[in-house]
């Protein structure tokens, strides 16, 4: 037990620290995009992209998701999306897209804190992204296609209140009061239980374990927790372990780059 309380005690004020640092910047973002959306340029920035989408073989409309996903997160996404009649092939498409490019202003300011350059992090997932996109629309069952409707840009005006200021504001409040309890939970169990795997001697077995998979991708053994954690739950809210990692010095910047 008294082990246990030293885990704890040890990773709260850690977790604590990246859940506010994480919780600003995602809180601004968020407002920011909030603000956007309801002065309709969000809607205008996404149809001035449409045309782009062509080559993905999306329509015009799956930029505004694309768009949301981009500088939110995947979730937001998610709920543009399924306002929108998109077949399969188009979901799959998307949804490819967006997990190799999403939350990029939170995630960015993550991989810039743990050493790697923010324009090379940028460019690499957005190109990556793209190049997704154009390869899926090659490969998915069907033939490729490049002629889905696009949104006429001289039909969306730049700026056009979209609703009413308090009732949006209110939902877009509650959202996040809700992330933020969300994230505290989230990042102090993992915090705990990654301190917990250190004092029980667990962390070496997992590395064991994923050391072959490990090294397929070029990454050193000691990288398997962090890793798991990026693919299950995501950089933004595995960052409070990414950090502990790197500042006890367990993993080097290389790696996280």
């Amino acid at each position: 037990m008294d082990r246990f309380k030293r885990v704890v005690k040890k990773a709260v004020p850690r977790a604590l620290k990246t859940i506010w640092w994480i919780f600003k910047i995602t809180a601004i973002v968020s407002f920011i995009m909030f603000l956007l959306k309801y002065t309709g340029i969000l809607t205008w920035i996404a149809a001035a992209v449409s045309p782009v989408f062509r080559i993905f073989g999306l329509p015009g409309d799956a930029s505004l998701a694309y768009v949301s996903g981009y500088f939110i997160n995947v979730y937001s996404c998610i709920a543009v999306v399924s306002t929108i009649d998109l077949t399969a092939r188009q979901i799959t498409i998307l949804g490819t897209m967006t997990l190799a490019a999403h939350a990029m202003v939170v995630e960015t300011a993550v991989q810039k804190k743990t050493g790697a350059p923010a324009l090379y992090t940028v460019l690499i997932r957005t190109l990556g992204s793209i190049a997704l996109g154009i390869i899926m629309n090659l490969v998915l069952p069907g033939r490729p296609v490049y002629d889905a409707t696009t949104v006429n840009l001289s039909e969306i005006p730049f700026f056009q209140i979209q609703g009413e200021f308090w009732p949006m504001f209110l939902v877009w409040f509650k959202g996040l009061a809700k992330l933020a309890v969300w994230m505290t939970v989230l990042i102090t169990l993992l915090n705990i239980i990654q301190r917990a795997f250190y004092e029980y001697g667990i962390m070496n077995w997992i590395s064991r374990l994923f050391s072959p998979l490990l090294t397929i991708f070029g990454l050193p053994k000691e990288t398997s927790f962090l890793w798991i954690v990026a693919n299950v739950i995501g950089l933004s809210y595995g960052s409070a372990a990414i950090m502990d990692e790197m500042e006890r010095g367990e993993i080097s910047d290389k790696s996280i780059r």
